[in-house]
């Protein structure tokens, strides 16, 4: 019987580690992945919830349907934070894709100090959005900026306040966010670039074709797929757009550079409208679901064959 109870006890431990070495992954991540169904998708659930009551300053758990959505477009604040939201959207995406290809094609060329160059432009992605604003709020303050400057070289004449211009303020944030997103693209639009087959390149070459031909007709075709990830990946960006424009205009002068990000931080902890809060943060997670979910769905899905 003694012999009998060891053999069993040692299946037992036998069994247990055993499952445990199958299991010890999925229990490794089970924490990491419970924090973030509650403190992620439920909270996205409660947000929900929220823009169907009729919340103020605390959370009213009554509902009263989708009547925040109808309301919410007859705010001019709203209004605002949405046309410069397109504004800001366009404009930011079509630069920062142009310059970034553009500098993505010269470094390509492989010139001299090319690493040096690459640091360079790469620099403003290793800083965050609130530094970049400081920065640039700093440099185009008509007191202390590039206009002081130009004044103490001579040049009186020179005048760039459209950092304190209601129908220029816009385009400050414009600048400010290509200047950081720039090099984010070109990394991806080199690396793609290196990574196109040089015996395509060298064949085209030995047909006659130019250069600006062969980048058009068979390098820009061949990386496509990252123009698409850029896009994705910019656009995101743009709508959830907030620490720059706070650190830089802080949404002002007046109105003029707030967006839905800003509109939804003054709804909540600035009027106390937790329900037009929740309601644009909604709006916002939608916006960016619609162009995200199609992008992974067609990665997911891959090339169809046959």
């Amino acid at each position: 019987m003694p012999a009998d109870t060891t053999v069993t006890s040692s299946d037992a431990e036998t069994g247990v580690r055993g499952w445990l070495q199958r299991h010890l992954s999925k229990l490794v991540v089970a924490p990491s992945f419970l924090a973030a169904v509650i403190f992620f998708y439920g909270f996205i659930l409660w947000t929900v919830y929220i823009s169907l009551t009729g919340s103020r300053m605390l959370p009213d758990y009554e509902l009263i349907g989708f009547d925040n959505y109808a309301r919410i477009w007859r705010l001019s604040r709203w209004e605002t934070a949405f046309d410069n939201l397109f504004i800001f959207g366009v404009l930011f995406i079509l630069i920062s894709m142009a310059v970034g290809c553009v500098l993505a094609v010269l470094l390509d060329q492989r010139i001299r100090a090319e690493g040096v160059l690459r640091s360079i432009y790469l620099y403003p992605m290793a800083i965050s959005y609130i530094v970049t604003g400081t920065a640039w709020k700093w440099l185009l303050d008509p007191g202390i900026g590039l206009e002081k400057a130009m004044h103490d070289m001579g040049w009186t004449s020179f005048s760039f306040g459209w950092i304190n211009d209601p129908d220029m303020a816009i385009y400050t944030v414009v600048i400010a966010a290509v200047w950081q997103a720039s090099g984010f693209v070109m990394a991806m639009v080199l690396a793609a670039l290196r990574g196109v087959d040089d015996e395509i390149i060298k064949a085209a070459w030995l047909d006659g074709a130019s250069l600006p031909n062969i980048y058009r007709r068979i390098i820009i075709p061949t990386i496509r797929p990252v123009f698409l990830s850029a896009f994705v990946i910019l656009m995101h960006l743009a709508i959830k757009t907030f620490d720059l424009v706070m650190a830089l205009t802080a949404g002002g002068p007046g109105t003029a550079t707030a967006v839905p990000a800003t509109f939804m931080y003054d709804m909540a902890f600035q009027r106390d409208r937790l329900d037009f809060a929740a309601t644009s943060a909604v709006m916002m997670l939608a916006t960016v679901a619609a162009i995200i979910v199609p992008y992974l769905y067609s990665e997911i899905r891959g090339p169809r064959r046959g």
